[in-house]
């Protein structure tokens, strides 16, 4: 950046966070105990003049904003540890489908891409039943809370929606052959439950698009990229959010990664789930 450049941007920062403090520039001044003459020179659009690195820190102190932004040099106004909590955080989990936090990530993400990476089958395509199965006895999830439930998970399958879905053909299978969580599911509950995700999938696609991976030679922790907004880790009882965009652009890699190495494409899940549907023919 020209010295030009950095000096007009420097004053400009210098007078926004004045300003922000509802002060004069003789009360900043000593707010950052430095010499009202001084701060009124850097202030001087015809003194294209830096501050010293003594003056520059006391008013970046007295700001609560880093040096760097006050430079020009990011556009985090952060410091120190604040930088590190703005960019990652935790968050609890609600236990339930259509978690508060999820559901807000994604309004704020609306009309970017969102591309996850689920536990198993995705809450957004499940019938009641198996919503009511896996989450009825949760606490926070009564059986009368259903339909704003579907409501709210109905937002990842709209036509006009552009939701990318990483998942292991191996979940599928499981859930068809009633494995591990499923075996208590009635059969029938389960075949609904493929032809409604088929049913979804056919009338959303392609703004809605499954790759389906191979777990044998593929792993993948759950996690879910919401556009350029934030990547979210899914630890069980919380989340783990991340907010910078070296971390967002490495989860969107992640994805891309996952997207290469699917053994299913998106054209072929509706003839994968026609499969499913054929073994579980009673």
């Amino acid at each position: 950046m020209a010295r030009n450049n950095t000096v007009g941007l420097f004053r400009r920062r210098l007078e926004s966070v004045i300003g922000r403090a509802g002060l004069t520039t003789s009360g900043f001044a000593r707010l950052a105990n430095i010499d009202r003459s001084t701060l009124s020179q850097l202030l001087d659009d015809t003194d294209p003049r830096l501050p010293r690195a003594d003056t520059l820190m006391a008013i970046a102190t007295a700001a609560h904003v880093s040096t760097d932004w006050l430079l020009g040099l990011s556009q985090r106004e952060e410091v120190g540890a604040e930088i590190i909590q703005a960019m990652l955080q935790i968050e609890m989990h609600d236990r339930g489908p259509a978690d508060d936090h999820f559901v807000a990530w994604l309004n704020e993400a609306e009309g970017y891409r969102i591309r996850t990476v689920p536990v198993a089958l995705p809450d957004f395509v499940k019938t009641e039943a198996v919503l009511q199965f896996e989450y009825g006895s949760t606490e926070n999830v009564a059986p009368v809370q259903f339909d704003t439930v579907r409501a709210r998970l109905d937002y990842m399958s709209k036509a006009d929606n552009d939701v990318e879905v990483c998942l292991a053909l191996q979940d599928l299978q499981a859930f068809a052959d009633g494995q591990d969580i499923w075996s208590d599911l009635p059969l029938d509950a389960r075949r609904d439950q493929i032809e409604h995700l088929n049913a979804i999938y056919r009338s959303a696609y392609p703004g809605l698009r499954f790759y389906l991976y191979d777990r044998k030679t593929v792993y993948s922790a759950p996690f879910t990229v919401f556009g350029p907004k934030r990547a979210v880790v899914f630890l069980g009882p919380s989340y783990l959010v991340l907010n910078g965009s070296d971390h967002i652009r490495m989860f969107a890699r992640r994805f891309d990664d996952l997207i290469r190495l699917a053994v299913v494409q998106p054209h072929g899940v509706e003839p994968f789930l026609h499969d499913l549907l054929d073994r579980m023919t009673p």
